[in-house]
């Protein structure tokens, strides 16, 4: 009986964690970060966008392409390095060291699930999410 309390609490406290993650934090990491590549504007038209060997996609349209659902865990492994991605540094993006946090926040996937995450790539990824496009 005491773990389910415990197991509650810590669902109850996850939940008040995760409003810690702010999308004006997250366009400020956006634009330092990630503007050069994928544009001001997250549509993919970054002033080094034409230097990449591959495209850069428009960020703006995440959910659309994904049935109308913000793939929030999709989104993070891009980010984070878990899926490989060359452009992003392989295993780590090149950026990685300035995306990692003392503190995990959780994120509600669209699943309901949560997953875990530094505040920095969180407050990126509810960037993301506010910026998306019908």
């Amino acid at each position: 009986m005491l773990r389910l309390v415990s197991l509650g609490l810590l669902l109850v406290a996850g939940a008040a964690a995760a409003q810690d993650a702010d999308p004006s934090d997250g366009q400020e990491l956006f634009r330092l970060h990630c503007a050069q590549c994928h544009g001001a504007d997250a549509t993919g038209g970054g002033p080094m966008a034409e230097m990449l060997a591959v495209a850069t996609p428009d960020l703006t349209v995440l959910a659309a392409n994904n049935g109308g659902v913000f793939p929030t865990a999709e989104v993070a492994r891009q980010i984070d390095g878990r899926d490989r991605m060359l452009a992003h540094g392989g295993d780590m993006p090149i950026f990685g060291p300035y995306l990692e946090a003392d503190q995990n926040i959780p994120l509600r996937l669209p699943s309901g699930q949560t997953m875990l995450t530094g505040l920095p790539l969180a407050n990126i990824i509810v960037y993301l999410e506010s910026i998306q496009s019908e």
